[in-house]
């Protein structure tokens, strides 16, 4: 009887809890629902906060395109109050009936006035106060470097942040320091977002292109390697849903381990040629690669890879680290990209410092690609458009004495890539120019001959078409890479005109060969030589030619300075200026020898 009582309090205690655990599971999933229904709250209340973020965004954007274009208007009408032509119009009008106000004015109106600043479209920072320009976030920060137990203190070399060359184009990438900064400058660029929050960022612009490289570090890195992770899934998804183009970009590591998270994308290129995928191989990104020199020059030394770049060098520190010494010894097999960015930061490689050939291999560091034509090739083969400004030139060349036709044109035919060359010169040479400028377009003026050389220019500025105008004097001597390598100033320069202070004269009479300011290339300066001028054609006209033959360059050089046009001077070679006898530079150039100057500027 006793058990059987005991068994049946067991079986009461058991049936209370069973009911009790029935009782908590019931309330566990009303939580759930509960629960449930919050989640779905929170999500709904998510997007619509990303809605109203992208739309504030938007207004942000709008809001700012209306005060720039506001700004470009009042700027215009700056300009043409302040224009000679208005100024000249106003003063006749005004002193019409009067000479004596007539003259005062016109005096007045020949004065050169500064012009307004043009306003800059500024970038509009997104909610959170965010840098958007590119490198804005990217500069160096190790100051210091270590040689033979001495320590040296660097000036950084400055990261520029813009502009970029493709600003109508959006790029969402997932890219290692090296590679973000390579592209960082082709186009409007986001980066930084995670597998967490790029469903929250991207839409805040959304971007026409993915571009994913085979990342050895951060968030992604998991995502990409072995099997694809959920993030790169649902990234990938949210791409195609809003018809995003996807590329993956194999530049380092074993291919196998990123092989499966590469099927998943709609593009794959490599820079491996072991890699039967497309080939996408780097390129100098002149914005960051380039000949311009830190702030505190560079050490006579020449320096092993390992002394240039210690351990641990972030890329930025690295951009300052390639301009520093006076030759790097760079050891077999080094990677040809890592020797063509020091080439291009104008860095001798060797075991001696050579100026010549470190411009040689600067040259050649550029014509192997940079990277704004690697994306060229990349958007071709996506599918989107690569439209981008472009360096294409016309020449002005002014033949005064017909004597010098000859050696003129043969200058002239030399240069490549030149689209369009306008001659203003004797009839003959109309022909001629035809005949020896078969690749060109060829337009030819016959000046009056009255004309100054400065009035020849501006009629013929008037028939250009390129985007850059270049001026070349028959007298003097170009080589075949000098409209080439004065281009390619402007892909790493902010000048509007670009040309030579330092140059290599040549005197007939004492068959000198001398130098001019040796110390005066890749520098912002007051001042170039005219016959090395080389400069936007919106620029050129705003700024204009004066009425001279002798000095109109050097008028030209003062309106820059007065209405803050920057000018760059670019290297010293390419170009030989050739007189019979000159006391100017026998005063203000270093003589090189007596004999001919093509071998010392000709390279």
């Amino acid at each position: 009887m006793r058990e059987a009582v005991a068994q049946a309090e067991r079986a009461a205690e058991l049936a209370r809890l069973l009911d009790a655990a029935q009782s908590r599971l019931a309330a566990a999933e009303e939580n759930a629902e509960e629960v449930r229904k919050l989640a779905e709250r929170l999500s709904e209340t998510e997007e619509r906060l990303e809605v109203e973020r992208a739309a504030a965004d938007k207004l942000r954007r709008e809001l700012a395109e209306q005060r720039f274009q506001a700004e470009v208007a009042n700027w215009k009408l700056s300009s043409i109050k302040v224009a000679r032509w208005n100024r000249l119009g106003d003063a006749i009008k005004s002193g019409r009936n009067n000479p004596m106000r007539l003259a005062k004015g016109l005096r007045g109106a020949a004065k050169p006035v500064k012009r307004p600043i043009a306003p800059k479209r500024r970038p509009v920072a997104a909610q959170g106060g965010k840098e958007a320009r590119p490198g804005a976030s990217f500069q160096a920060t190790s100051t210091t470097r270590t040689l033979g137990g001495a320590s040296f203190k660097l000036k950084p070399y400055r990261v520029p942040t813009g502009p970029n060359t493709r600003p109508h184009l959006t790029a969402a990438v997932i890219a290692d320091p090296h590679v973000e900064a390579l592209l960082r400058y082709e186009w409007r660029q986001t980066t930084g977002f995670t597998p967490r929050d790029f469903a929250r960022v991207l839409p805040l612009e959304v971007p026409h292109l993915l571009v994913v490289e085979s990342v050895t570090q951060g968030p992604w890195l998991e995502e990409l390697t072995g099997e694809p992770g959920e993030g790169l899934k649902a990234l990938l998804a949210w791409c195609a849903e809003r018809g995003i183009r996807t590329v993956f970009w194999h530049t380092q590591g074993d291919v196998a381990d990123y092989a499966a998270a590469a099927a998943l994308f709609e593009h794959r290129f490599t820079n491996d040629t072991t890699v039967a995928w497309p080939r996408l191989h780097f390129g100098v990104q002149p914005r960051v690669h380039n000949p311009l020199p830190l702030a505190g020059g560079r050490i006579d030394r020449v320096l092993t890879l390992d002394q240039l770049l210690p351990p641990h060098l972030a890329y930025p520190d690295a951009l300052t680290s390639y301009r520093w010494p006076a030759a790097a010894d760079c050891p077999p097999g080094t990677p040809q990209w890592r020797l063509a960015e020091i080439a291009a930061c104008g860095t001798p490689i060797g075991t001696e410092p050579d100026s010549r050939r470190a411009h040689v291999a600067l040259r050649r560091a550029y014509d192997m690609g940079t990277m704004t034509e690697r994306v060229d090739e990349l958007l071709e083969a996506v599918g989107l458009p690569c439209v981008r400004a472009t360096l294409n030139t016309s020449v002005l060349l002014p033949v005064l004495d017909p004597a010098l036709m000859e050696h003129a044109l043969a200058q002239v035919a030399r240069q490549s890539d030149v689209a369009q060359v306008v001659v203003i010169g004797p009839p003959e040479a109309e022909l001629r120019a035809r005949d020896v400028l078969i690749d060109a377009e060829v337009l030819y003026r016959r000046p009056h001959p009255a004309m100054s050389e400065g009035a020849m220019l501006a009629k013929g500025l008037d028939l250009c078409e390129a985007d850059l105008v270049a001026v070349m004097d028959p007298r003097d001597v170009y080589g075949s890479n000098y409209l080439s390598d004065l281009r390619r100033a402007f892909l790493f320069s902010t000048a509007d005109i670009v040309g030579k202070a330092a140059f290599y004269a040549h005197l007939r009479k004492p068959q000198a060969t001398l130098l001019k300011q040796p110390d005066a290339e890749y520098a912002y300066l007051p001042e170039i030589a005219g016959a090395t001028l080389l400069a936007r054609r919106n620029t050129l006209r705003e700024v204009g030619f004066a009425d001279l033959t002798e000095g109109w360059d050097e008028v030209m050089m003062r309106q820059c300075r007065t209405d803050g046009v920057k000018v760059f001077s670019a290297d010293r070679f390419g170009y030989v200026r050739v007189r019979d006898e000159d006391r100017w530079l026998l005063g203000a150039a270093h003589l090189v020898e007596y004999g001919s100057a093509e071998p010392h500027a000709l390279i």
